[in-house]
């Protein structure tokens, strides 16, 4: 392995984390992403403190949370990966949009949109690099509400 092939596989993970929700691909792809376990830190959206997880237990919330929406689209850039033997710490930006069926609009806004920084650690396994900690920073959110609506159900479910 170089350093290049490490940097390269590691800015791969984000592609297919991003295609996890914006294909809802909850069976293959999460194993190909994320160490198990592996910790998830998404305060800053969801006011949730920090919590380490199982592959399963993640695939389940993860599938219970975006299968309300009618589209997702995660645009993960500015790549900026370090690699200290087989840890990475990997910084990139982010633009997700999440559009709600117009059911739950109600004719108005259809789309929750998140803009933010991902601080993400990489640890190198026996099958590859697998991101062993994913923190999404909010900068900017509009439509925050949108989350609430097209959630509720699954996450009244889920209690």
């Amino acid at each position: 392995m170089t350093l290049d092939t490490d940097r390269a596989d590691i800015i791969e993970l984000f592609g297919r984390y991003a295609d996890i929700a914006d294909t809802k691909n909850f069976d293959d792809l999460p194993p190909l992403v994320h160490a198990d376990p592996f910790t998830m830190d998404f305060e800053s959206v969801t006011g949730m403190a920090p919590l380490q997880t199982s592959l399963d237990e993640y695939v389940a919330a993860l599938s219970g949370a975006f299968t309300p929406f009618v589209a997702t689209h995660h645009s993960i850039s500015g790549h900026v990966v370090t690699v200290d033997g087989d840890r990475a710490t990997a910084h990139a930006h982010v633009r997700a949009e999440h559009w709600v069926p117009d059911d739950v609009a109600a004719g108005g806004p259809n789309r929750w949109l998140v803009v933010g920084f991902y601080d993400n650690e990489a640890v190198r396994t026996e099958h590859g690099w697998r991101f062993s900690k994913v923190k999404l920073t909010a900068a900017y959110q509009e439509n925050t509400h949108l989350l609430a609506g097209a959630a509720s159900d699954e996450l009244a479910e889920q209690r």
